[in-house]
Order: structure tokens, then sequence, then C-alpha cells
């Protein structure tokens, strides 16, 4: 199996799309950084300042700028799965590993892999962002309190179960572009409207990003009113059950199909 896994990983960083995919999410969310450090502390017309530099609920906004890693995980995860159709490379793979289960394990697990790796690049980006703003703002830097190590793991744990669900959903689509459109299409628009939208919420938090939300104690106001989430635990069942379930689905979808 560590073979399968190191295979499956060479396969990726053989490509240049994985250090694309790096680069602009580190650039997303260095932008997100940016707005948030530039307009902490300043007063909105008709609206109470935001937090300072040197409050705990600047840190603690700052730390999940990370989250915005997990649609380019989700997109990796797409064309792990969906490449291999794509340029017919599948056939090769699973005559060299028959038990095409063994190949989809080794595939997931190399997405988790990357997920995290692409949730430590995006917090180290914001450590080295977050940390000089509040020194030079007079704070105190915590990275041990206030619920600081809750938002880092919600933002490791997000980044790599979005792997996870990209994996699963090429496994189910295939094409590689309906996949991919399909995966954006419903971040930006679908779950962000049951997320924005009070009428909706009640099923918003049960979807993935709404879970995510949850997990890294995001509280949004959207103009329509702040966000209903679930508790912290809650948020991360949620997360991990959505994760077995698109775990199964490249499964069983990938074992019981033909692949000609």
């Amino acid at each position: 199996m560590v073979a399968l896994v190191r295979s499956e990983l060479q396969k990726l960083f053989t490509t240049r799309l994985w250090w694309i995919m790096l680069l602009v999410m580190l650039l997303f969310t260095g932008i997100t950084l940016a707005v948030t450090i530039g307009f902490a502390g300043v007063r909105t017309q008709g609206a109470p300042a935001l937090p300072g530099r040197e409050t705990l609920e600047f840190q603690q906004a700052a730390w999940t700028s990370g989250a915005g890693s997990s649609i380019f995980v989700m997109v990796l995860g797409i064309v792990m799965m969906t490449g291999e159709y794509r340029y017919q490379t599948i056939t090769t793979t699973f005559l060299t590993t028959p038990r095409r289960g063994r190949v989809v394990t080794a595939k997931l697990v190399a997405g988790l892999l990357v997920g995290g790796l692409f949730g430590v690049a995006a917090l180290l980006l914001t450590a080295a962002a977050v940390i000089p703003a509040v020194l030079i703002s007079g704070g105190e830097v915590v990275l041990f309190g206030g619920g600081i190590p809750r938002i880092m793991l919600g933002v490791l744990a997000t980044s790599a179960l979005y792997a996870l669900f990209g994996i699963g959903l090429g496994a189910l689509v295939r094409n590689q572009i309906a996949a991919i459109v399909g995966a954006i299409v419903w971040v930006f628009v679908i779950e962000a409207l049951f997320t924005a939208i009070p009428a909706l919420q009640g099923v918003g938090k049960f979807t993935p990003s709404g879970a995510a939300q949850s997990l890294i104690a995001v509280r949004i106001d959207t103009g329509f009113g702040e966000a209903d989430l679930l508790p912290a635990w809650a948020g991360a069942t949620v997360l991990v059950a959505y994760a077995l379930i698109f775990a199964v689905v490249a499964s069983l979808t990938t074992v019981r199909r033909d692949i000609t």
C-alpha cells in the first residue's frame, strides 16, 4: 500500500498542476489576509469598528483565512481521479494493480496527504502575516489559547477532507471539466446561498461548507443576518461523515464500472 500511495503522489507531483494550484491558493489566502489586516479596527458606516489588530478576535478571524485552500485541494482530488480516465492511464493502472479497491484507497490516502500539505502551507502564510501584524500593533500573539489551536486544526482537517470530496466526485462524474465546474458552482454559488439566506440556513449548516465554517468557528454576517452554524464537534462529525461517504462512492463507482 505504501508503494501505491507513493506512486499516486508521484503521478501528481510530476505535473505542473499541483504547484500552480498551490501558488493560486497562497495568493487567494494572501488577499484574504491583506483585507483582514487592512480593515482591522476600521469603522464602517452604521457598523461598529472591526476588531483591532491587537485583539484576540482579530487573530481568530485572521487564522480562518487558510480555509480557502479547500476548493483548490478539491480540484486536485478531482484531477487525481478524472485524469486517469482523460488520458487513458486508468487501464495501465488497473493492469498493474488489478485489485481496484487498493488503487482507490491509495488515491484517498494520497489526497489526504496533499490536502494536509496545502493546509500547512496556508497556515504558515497566515502565521507570517498575522504574527508581525499583532506585534507591530502592540498586541500579544496567541497560539495556544483562545480557540486558535482548534481553528488551525479545523483548517487542516477541512483542507484534507475536501481532497476526498474531489476524489469521490471525480470517480462519480469522470468527466474532468464537468466535475470541476460542478464543484466550483456548488461551493461558490449553491453553498453560499445556503449559508447566506436565513430560510435555507437550517439545511446549509449541514453542507460541507457549513460544517467547515462550524469547525473553524467562523460566524458570518452576510447582511441577511448571522449564519446559523453547528457546534464545532458536530461540524467535525458532519465533515468526517461526508468524507466517508465520498470515499465509499469513489470505491464503489470505480470497482463496479467498466473502464473501457
